[in-house]
């Protein structure tokens, strides 16, 4: 009689081969009612699995965070049967859950399009109304090629083939619609409810290759209810609103175009942004006693090689042959270039720690489609440092480092920031003896820094292990940003070393640190953190003074002096339009600060502060107003 423990820490014998269904029956009506999955061991099962053994056992109900995954997949398969019924002779091939949601590639002469969408969700209540039992099956190969081939689905029959021998072939049912599939599933499709929407179209290679039929896939999202449902969706809406890529078309701050595929042209206003975040770090580097280098961009293949990356990385690189058959690449990280640098003359214990820092402009070969904005290019500038210190200087500079990425985010609003620690990866150069010794080192100074951290295994990079820093934005979004890594090989790799107390030379470890990470894609996310409406230090225009009349322009231009001699990045209106509408406009391109001057004004020497988002005015003489936000202009670093 199997022995199930249950997570009060109860234990009891039952019958072997008991349901979980009936295990949660014999528990009491109601929890039956609600049961829809159970986890045996931690493995997520369907209710109607049989237990033959002992296991430590898992009730789980609807609500349950563990039943969401359920529901999506299964919302998958209803979409799948829903098609088919509506559009017969389609192909279903794969349909998996994915974050928030869920989605199905389909085979079909005619692609889908969004117009679609409203017959497929009708037809999906409809089978969820039905309410039909999840049952599930095993067949032989031989049996579920001969059933999918009479049916015409070629493409389940490859996923067959690829499912190594041995291993159970599972088909589940929902009503006489069936589908090969590893589950679990809900037990009847009524469980999964009808908080649900399909979301949008795209095209998709057959198992991601190009070389394949294109596919039509469509993605959904499903929920528990239609409160969690309308929660996404706005927060969805949301995120539409704070969209960079439209913020950065409306603020006039940067464009692509195919010319330079992943590039970006950056516009006077955003490369103001742009180099306010150069500044800003410089300071905070300056202060912390990093000493500024530039490396080259381009440099010869041998280098890569000796580094590791020609072989771990070569894909992701960009090269160029010359006329006298040297082959060189285009930096895709600025380690090696500073290890020359650190190379470059004797260093002793002394000189340690040496803090360098770069901001080194990378490029890096991503596919077209994974390209988006400024999150993802294929050239970006790094604001890169890396650390060379002593083993004994490890934790200290470690523990200075994640204090200082820690103050840096909170002057630019982000006091929610998530620690990872990441350990070697499948790929990866260096002894196991080594990484035992660099995760050992990171891992200490966390513990001295203090604070939570969530651990990532295998997610290190491939010469060392890695801290990542995951800041949430205003809408409670996640964007890894920082990362600080450990490394006991690359120095080695390269020869450098410096010379300790007993003249003996010794190879130096190299911490890696980046703070924004990739500066194209830090502005990116504070773009849509702040959607767009910058704190005014931050701002690429701070102010606009707009004269209501014509003969308010001289003043006007006077008012304009003065601000930039305060050192706010400022600007004029003097076009012959109602005020209002230049309120409007300027309000659209997220100008923090407008300046309305009339002839009261000239007379009073005073101004009229309208900030962004607000419809009251503020009059203050022109000398407080200048003294005001000149101190508001100050970064925080600064005052």
């Amino acid at each position: 009689m199997p022995n199930l423990t249950f997570p009060d820490g109860n234990s009891r014998n039952i019958d072997s081969g008991m349901s979980g269904a009936d295990v949660a029956a014999s528990i009491s009506k109601s929890l039956a009612k609600k049961a829809v999955a159970m986890k045996l061991d931690g493995e997520l099962c369907d209710l109607s699995d049989p237990i033959t053994q002992d296991a430590k056992i898992e009730i789980v109900l609807r609500d349950d965070a563990a039943a969401l995954e359920l529901i999506r997949h299964d919302a998958a398969h209803v979409m799948a049967e829903a098609v088919q019924e509506l559009y017969p002779g389609t192909q279903v091939t794969i349909g998996p859950v994915i974050e928030n949601g869920f989605y199905y590639d389909f085979a079909r002469n005619e692609p889908f399009s969004l117009e679609d969408f409203e017959a497929i969700e009708k037809k999906m209540r409809e089978i969820i109304q039905r309410n039909q039992p999840f049952t599930k099956e095993t067949w032989s190969r031989d049996k579920a090629k001969q059933v999918f081939a009479d049916k015409g689905e070629a493409f389940k029959i490859e996923l067959i083939d690829a499912i190594p021998e041995g291993e159970d072939l599972k088909i589940y049912y929902q009503g006489d619609w069936f589908d090969l599939c590893r589950g679990p599933h809900l037990p009847s499709t009524g469980k999964i409810g009808t908080a649900f929407k399909l979301m949008k179209v795209a095209g998709a290679y057959w198992r991601g290759d190009s070389n394949n039929q294109m596919l039509t896939r469509i993605y959904g999202t499903a929920w528990t209810d239609d409160k969690q449902l309308n929660a996404y969706l706005h927060a969805l809406e949301e995120a539409e609103k704070r969209d960079h890529r439209r913020l950065g078309r409306e603020m006039d701050l940067f464009h692509f175009q195919e010319e330079a595929p992943g590039s970006v042209f950056w516009h006077p206003k955003g490369w103001t942004l742009f180099q306010s975040l150069i500044a800003y770090m410089r300071r905070r580097q300056e202060q912390a006693g990093y000493l500024e280098v530039n490396s080259p961009d381009m440099m010869d293949r041998g280098l890569w090689e000796q580094s590791g990356h020609w072989e771990k990385f070569r894909e992701n690189m960009f090269t160029t042959e010359t006329e006298d058959e040297r082959t060189f690449a285009f930096k895709p990280m600025n380690c090696p270039g500073h290890v020359q640098i650190f190379k470059h003359g004797l260093k002793s214990y002394r000189d340690l720690p040496m803090l360098m820092s770069e901001f080194g402009k990378v490029h890096r070969y991503e596919p077209s489609g994974a390209l988006h904005g400024l999150m993802r290019v294929r050239s970006f500038t790094q604001d890169d440092a890396h650390i060379f210190c002593t083993h004994e200087q490890i934790t200290e500079e470690c523990v200075e480092v994640h204090q200082l990425m820690l103050s840096i985010y909170k002057d630019f609003g982000f006091d929610n920031v998530l620690i990872k620690f990441s350990d070697r990866p499948e790929k990866r150069v260096g002894s196991d003896e080594v990484w035992d010794a660099a995760e050992k080192a990171l891992m200490h100074a966390v513990e001295v820094a203090g604070g939570d951290v969530e651990f990532n295994p295998g997610e290190g990079a491939f010469y060392g292990p890695k801290l990542e820093y995951v800041l949430r934005d205003a809408i409670g979004r996640d964007w890894q940003c920082g990362t600080l890594q450990v490394d006991f090989n690359l120095p080695d790799r390269f020869g450098a070393f410096y010379m300790d107390s007993n003249g003996e030379k010794v190879t130096p470890v190299m911490l890696h640190r980046a703070m924004f990470g990739s500066l194209e894609r830090f502005a990116g996310i504070l773009i849509e953190h702040h959607a767009g409406h910058f704190p005014l230090w931050l701002a690429p225009l701070q102010a606009i003074v707009c004269p209501i009349t014509s003969e308010a322009n001289d003043y006007a231009m006077e008012v304009l002096d003065e601000l930039r001699v305060a050192g706010l990045h400022a600007e004029a209106d003097l076009r012959n339009e109602k005020i209002n509408y230049k309120v409007r406009e300027h309000s659209v391109t997220k100008v923090p600060v407008i300046v309305v001057v009339g002839m009261r004004e000239v007379e009073e020497r005073s101004v009229n502060i309208r900030r962004l988002g607000s419809k009251d005015q503020t009059a203050m003489s022109l000398g407080d107003a200048l003294v005001a936000l000149q101190i508001e202009a100050t970064p925080p670093d600064m005052r």
